[in-house]
């Protein structure tokens, strides 16, 4: 998998930690010149990542997500490890729900080790990663393809996910509120992600830290209907306190 270049991943993580960024600042911490700079926000900006304004960059509005493609360069390392610690948590021989998702897909990877795994998705990413691993079964949702990342949405994909009461539920999510808000930007895949939390008897949320500083306009559901959530950086302390109010296990994965 593709990475971003070390000063981008930088400049990334200053952007989401000021809300914007300098060119001229950026030219003076990494001592480089303004025009390197330039290219490296107009690369960020081409994988909407961040977005373009006079003299620098700023971190994106929070109505529209970032491309799929893109978001599987952001944090590789903390969600293959989140992937691995959610995977460790799922038995063999039990039954999983599974939705759409980078992280999510980081924890199919690590799956392909079991034996006697159901696994029930509407990620057609996942279904590709498993469908080789001689002790998953997998069961794929019908509905309308998102071509954006290979989902499958909508009416039918709900239908399909109510007809299964599963062991597990791994889900991920677009941005967790710190009031405990669990996030997403297509009301397609809400109802997708509340069917699948419905229909199992324990679900792991898969997020991390990124997630926790960025904001998507419609609600999901909230932090106390997760049993166990996996990350892989301490809660801010407001959502920590929900988190331990609701009873949910929290996992930090070291990357």
């Amino acid at each position: 998998m593709e990475t971003l270049p070390q000063r981008q991943n930088a400049i990334l993580a200053l952007a989401r930690e000021q809300g914007r960024v300098d060119v001229d600042e950026l030219a003076a911490r990494f001592a480089v010149s303004p025009q390197t700079i330039r290219k490296d926000l107009n690369e960020l900006c081409d994988l909407q990542l961040l977005q373009r304004i006079h003299g620098g960059a700023i971190v994106g509005s929070g109505i529209e997500n970032v491309s799929y493609e893109a978001r599987r360069l952001l944090a590789p390392a903390a969600k293959q490890a989140i992937g691995q610690c959610a995977a460790a948590l799922i038995p063999n021989n039990c039954s999983l729900l599974l939705n759409i998702g980078t992280t999510t897909e980081q924890v199919a990877q690590a799956l392909t080790g079991h034996r006697g795994l159901l696994v029930i998705t509407n990620n057609i990413n996942a279904v590709t990663i498993m469908k080789n691993a001689l002790g998953v079964e997998m069961i794929i949702a019908g509905g309308q393809v998102r071509r954006a990342d290979g989902g499958i949405v909508g009416d039918a994909a709900v239908e399909f996910i109510n007809q299964f009461k599963a062991d597990y539920a791994i889900i991920g999510v677009s941005a967790i509120d710190e009031d405990g808000s669990l996030l997403d930007y297509d009301f397609r895949e809400v109802r997708v992600a509340q069917a699948i939390i419905r229909n199992a008897r324990h679900v792991i949320l898969v997020a991390d830290a990124m997630k926790l500083s960025r904001t998507a306009p419609m609600r999901l559901g909230h932090m106390t209907q997760i049993d166990t959530l996996v990350t892989d950086q301490q809660l801010p302390a407001p959502l920590e306190e929900v988190c331990r109010a609701g009873g949910v296990d929290v996992i930090i994965a070291s990357p």
